[in-house]
């Protein structure tokens, strides 16, 4: 079965349409809901991680995550949790860690004001400024954001918690991955391409592509080459 994490200020619906449109032989999609994690209390990446790894073995002796972005970094720390249990994984767009502790107190602070805005802010403000980010490109919204002020405390928990900021640098401990990982990052995303570049190479079995014609958010700006990698990537590990 494929288990698909979303980004940061995402949904689970995110993945709605390619769940539907993804080929019956994967074992379907299941589309996880990552503010569950922090609608009761603090948990931080490494404690997810664990909590993700655990929940899915339970059910899955067989597991392939699809992980965007911030649900990217979560996938990684929950594959390193447990290397042994992961089919394959699609990894995208997703940091693999700062490389020193003045990045990350600066990463800190900035999230910190994110948490604020999504906390206690105008909601609509705080969606125009997350998309107004250059990481993102500022040419796609996406649906639904305004329902996912109901989960605005676990949503501003998660800039506290799961900051990239709290997260240490794991290139060098991506050597002990040992399913079949590609990573993907947009053509136009010239930071999240260079970082991939770095992070792949310690992957045992890593592979690289890079999306044309695409930015930050790869599945949904372009989503019939973001299928079609999946597809022929994925094809290509349930053979081995």
């Amino acid at each position: 079965m494929i288990w698909a994490l979303h980004g940061a200020v995402g949904m689970a619906a995110d993945w709605r349409e390619f769940a539907a449109a993804m080929p019956s032989h994967f074992g379907g999609v299941r589309r996880l809901d990552l503010w569950r994690f922090l609608d009761c209390c603090p948990m931080s990446l490494d404690e997810c991680g664990r909590a993700l790894a655990e929940e899915i073995k339970r059910v899955d002796p067989e597991p392939t995550l699809i992980a965007y972005s911030m649900g990217g970094r979560l996938a990684l720390h929950a594959m390193l949790n447990q290397p042994g249990l992961w089919k394959s994984a699609v990894i995208i767009s997703a940091h693999p860690g700062l490389k020193n502790e003045s990045e990350r107190v600066e990463r800190r602070e900035k999230d910190a004001e994110w948490s604020a805005l999504a906390l206690k802010g105008d909601w609509a403000d705080f969606l125009g400024k997350w998309n107004a980010q250059g990481v993102l490109g500022g040419e796609l919204e996406m649906p639904d954001r305004i329902k996912l002020k109901e989960r605005r405390v676990s949503v501003a928990r998660s800039f506290v918690d799961w900051s990239l900021g709290t997260q240490a640098d794991l290139t060098a401990d991506l050597t002990k991955i040992t399913c079949p990982t590609l990573w993907l990052t947009g053509e136009r995303d010239a930071k999240f391409t260079q970082l991939a570049k770095l992070a792949v190479p310690q992957l045992q079995h890593g592979k690289h592509k890079v999306i044309p014609e695409c930015g930050h958010r790869v599945p949904w700006e372009q989503p019939d080459a973001f299928q079609g990698a999946c597809v022929e990537f994925l094809g290509n590990a349930l053979e081995t």
